[in-house]
């Protein structure tokens, strides 16, 4: 895993514990190698420590088995804590998994439990476009989320990327897969616009707003440089793989189709509700925010690298996992 060797600026002298919600994830992950290499003492709440094995070795870092559904085992894990960052999401309900527990009550939850503990600072990963009245449950899901944190009367701040790319993304890796495994990909909304944003740019802004006075209270936009449709993100995740796979784009009712199709295998590559999110361009119409204090690097300065690793019996073994099989 490569990392942005950044400044961070000084985080707050009274920021010396934080609390990772999701630490073991793709972008937590990130988040906390540069909390880590700050000197902030980092605990990563996980449901099954084994998930979080690639964090343990960090000298400032203790991984903790925790059920963070569990309002006791959450409080007791946070008492002591200066700052926690939620990063808890899922783009597909299921396995008892819904977008109202996790986007919805459980910020509402956390927050609650960080009044009780005194934990005043909370960062919270959102999503571009998140909006109660939004096309899809997910964008709403995560727009009631955002709401529940404004009015946790705590010390917020909320980012809202647009699609994360980097070493262990689930979005461009899977395009790349696909494109080794199949000669023709038929491709829903493939006019959809979306502006990624890389993963150690994303991380550097949350780990940068930690003990950042002037982010609490404030929502922050986060893209990349260029904005793509998804079919030219799909034929240059295959070109990164050496494949050229004839890409056939779907109209709206057979995209519908395709999507309805997808959600019956038990590997949800594609739900009717992705779609409706996709309804609205994930591009930003701001600049990326000055005060992080970094240029957003471009995805082509950082996906060949990565990519170039994916072989066929990578993406099967990939799919194989995701079926849980």
């Amino acid at each position: 895993m490569v990392y942005r060797n950044a400044a961070l600026g000084e985080i707050a002298m009274h920021i010396n514990n934080v609390c990772v919600l999701g630490g073991a994830g793709f972008i937590g992950s990130h988040v906390v190698h540069l909390l880590d290499a700050a000197g902030i003492q980092v605990r990563v709440l996980t449901r099954r420590r084994e998930s979080a094995k690639h964090l343990i070795l960090l000298p400032n870092v203790q991984v903790v088995e925790c059920d963070v559904m569990d309002d006791a085992d959450l409080l007791r894990n946070l008492m002591g804590m200066d700052a926690a960052i939620n990063l808890l999401g899922i783009l597909h309900e299921g396995h008892g998994a819904t977008f109202a527990a996790i986007h919805v009550e459980f910020p509402r939850r956390l927050a609650q439990v960080c009044r009780e503990v005194g934990v005043n600072r909370l960062l919270h990963v959102s999503a571009l476009n998140a909006d109660v009245a939004g096309p899809s449950a997910y964008l709403r899901s995560k727009g009631e989320g955002e709401a529940a944190v404004r009015q946790s009367g705590l010390n917020w701040t909320i980012f809202r990327p647009s699609v994360v790319f980097g070493q262990g993304d689930s979005f461009l890796s899977l395009f790349a897969r696909l494109a080794r495994l199949m000669p023709v990909m038929l491709l829903a909304s493939p006019d959809a616009r979306f502006q990624p944003v890389w993963v150690e740019d994303l991380a550097v802004a949350i780990a940068h707003s930690v003990g950042e006075p002037q982010t609490a209270g404030q929502s922050y936009d986060l893209c990349g440089p260029q904005v793509y449709t998804l079919r030219e993100l799909v034929a240059y995740a295959a070109r990164c793989v050496g494949a050229e796979p004839r890409i056939v784009g779907l109209n709206p009712r057979l995209s519908h189709l395709q999507a309805w199709i997808m959600e019956l295998s038990p590997i949800k590559l594609l739900t009717r509700d992705n779609l409706r999110s996709m309804q609205v361009d994930s591009v930003c119409h701001c600049a990326f925010p000055a005060i992080f204090g970094i240029t957003p690097t471009p995805l082509e300065a950082i996906a060949p690298d990565y990519l170039s690793g994916i072989t066929p019996r990578a993406g099967y073994l990939h799919f194989r996992s995701g079926a849980r099989r």
